[in-house]
């Protein structure tokens, strides 16, 4: 409750709103790929296959990662607005 309240009192630039969607875009992706890699290697062989939900959330998670563009794009754009 106490970090909402700190979040929308403070009126932030369109700047530091750019910087932090891809921030949050950033980690959103990262997350979602790291965790889906590990769920099928706990499942071995059968993380592959079709029939197991772990697979599908690994495709998406990997489109979604190309699709939104690539990490070290985002990377990019982060740290050039956060060095300026």
């Amino acid at each position: 409750m106490y970090v909402n309240t700190i979040i929308y009192s403070t009126k932030l630039t369109e700047e530091q709103e750019l910087i932090g969607r891809n921030m949050r875009k950033f980690a959103e992706k990262e997350a979602a790929m790291r965790h889906t890699i590990k769920a099928v290697q706990i499942q071995g062989g059968y993380g592959y296959g079709k029939v197991a939900k772990v697979e599908r959330l690994m495709r998406d998670a990997k489109i979604t990662e190309i699709y939104e563009g690539t990490s070290e794009a985002r990377r990019v754009v982060i740290s050039g607005n956060v060095l300026r």
